[in-house]
């Protein structure tokens, strides 16, 4: 791969190769970007300091001292709920030797003392205590200058707690643009808002985390292949399975900034996943809630979505399932997963979700193991020199987009394309190539 030794002084791509790598116009892709390690370590310096990441739900925060334990990309951080009520996060490591302060996934703590050498900082990221401050650092260390890196923008979002490295990104909803549209459609549909059940799924997979973020942001097409078993044996009944017999109306939204989601509109083919007490609710008190606070299309015309606010955060609406897609080098992505509920809504309907979540959209989930196969088996197949020398075609729908929807907003395509993954591959190509 060819190089350019005056770009940044480093060796690293030009910036033209870069960008070239992602073309919308023709909607093809180098293979490069998903096994590259150069590309990656890019990735990691200029897409994931300067992105909206997300870090927890505020339900996992709940009073001062409450704390969980994250990744912004590959840094390891520490969200925490202050004293005041407002959260924090700073960098999970030690200004002494670069120890983790807190080895520990959540919980509550007064303070974080490193267990390597005692260094101690308060719950909002201070260094507080050092060990022999006075007989070894001779009182001369200036504790105000040694506190963890904080994370420096932290915002919250209907219960989402996102955070940036950048201080001068712009806020959290201009970042969403004409995305947040379509997630108020789905974290702002009742007043008692959400919250996450259950605790945290993780496991590790062998692939590039674009390709999970990628097709939770725009790919509806796989779903009648891929999943066809799962479907025939839990679609509601009434629905054909049988190929080409699917649901076909529905739209696919693009971001400007690489977010997208793409959703049904003829048929609800999810919420019967999570069982019918799960589905009494969402299509009884849930729906009349979301209906007078958002109207319609969003509150009840609008099923079977998937979404992905770029660069790594994705959900299904319906399933309930929200989880990132935590990158570990340019072939393994660590998912962190979640079920989310209502929540005022009864105790059955949450348990019924936990459960649905369980069998559809978790590490044995029926859904899941499908498309962590595909991805698995694409990453495979990238290991040989021939297979990296192929362009990827993500051309369908290229040249039908419209911008003047009646019902919704923004860039939209038939939810059978690919317009939401050129938009998510244009913005990459953009932020790594350092055009934006």
């Amino acid at each position: 791969m060819k190089t350019d030794s005056t770009s940044n002084g480093r060796g690293r791509l030009s910036s033209e190769m870069l960008r070239g790598l992602v073309d919308e116009k023709t909607g093809t892709l180098d293979p490069r970007i998903y096994h590259d390690r150069e590309i990656y370590e890019l990735e990691l310096e200029r897409i994931f300091t300067r992105s909206w990441l997300y870090l927890c739900h505020e339900s996992q925060l709940k009073k001062a001292g409450d704390f969980f334990s994250t990744y912004m990309a590959e840094d390891p951080v520490l969200v925490v709920r202050q004293k005041d009520g407002s959260v924090r996060a700073f960098l999970n490591q030690c200004r002494h030797r670069g120890m983790r302060i807190c080895r520990a996934d959540c919980g509550n703590a007064r303070a974080f003392t490193c267990s390597y050498h005692g260094w101690g900082y308060d719950i909002a990221g201070n260094l507080a205590s050092v060990p022999h401050e006075q007989d070894g650092y001779r009182n001369e260390i200036d504790k105000s200058k040694w506190g963890p890196l904080p994370v420096p923008r932290i915002e919250t979002y209907n219960g989402l707690v996102f955070g940036n490295w950048d201080k001068d990104a712009p806020n959290f909803r201009d970042y969403l643009g004409d995305m947040l549209w379509y997630t108020d459609g789905y974290f702002d549909r009742t007043a008692g808002g959400t919250e996450v059940i259950g605790g945290m799924h993780r496991w590790v997979l062998q692939c590039n985390w674009k390709f999970a973020a990628e097709q939770f942001c725009s790919d509806m097409y796989h779903a009648d292949f891929s999943h066809l078993s799962a479907l025939i044996a839990r679609l509601p009944e009434g629905v054909d399975p049988s190929m080409g017999q699917m649901p076909t109306i529905g739209s696919q939204f693009s971001s400007r900034n690489g977010h997208g989601t793409g959703f049904f509109t003829d048929v609800n083919t999810l919420d019967e996943f999570n069982g019918p007490v799960a589905a009494a609710w969402y299509q009884g008190p849930h729906r009349a809630e979301a209906i007078r606070r958002l109207g319609e299309p969003r509150a009840s015309q609008i099923s079977a979505a998937h979404m992905t606010v770029f660069p790594t955060f994705s959900f299904l609406p319906g399933i309930q399932t929200l989880r990132v897609w935590h990158p570990r080098g340019p072939g393994e992505i660590e998912v962190w997963a979640w079920a989310l509920a209502d929540r005022d809504a009864p105790a059955e309907v949450k348990e019924a979700v936990r459960l649905g979540v369980l069998r559809t959209f978790s590490a044995g989930g029926i859904f899941e193991q499908d498309d962590g196969e595909n991805w698995l088996e694409i990453q495979k197949v990238l290991r040989g020199h021939m297979a990296r020398r192929q362009k990827l075609n993500v051309a369908m729908g290229l040249g039908h987009q419209q911008t003047n929807h009646p019902r919704f907003p923004g860039k939209i395509n038939n939810v059978y394309a690919e317009e939401a993954a050129r938009g998510f591959y244009r913005q990459w190509a953009q932020m790594i190539s350092g055009e934006i």
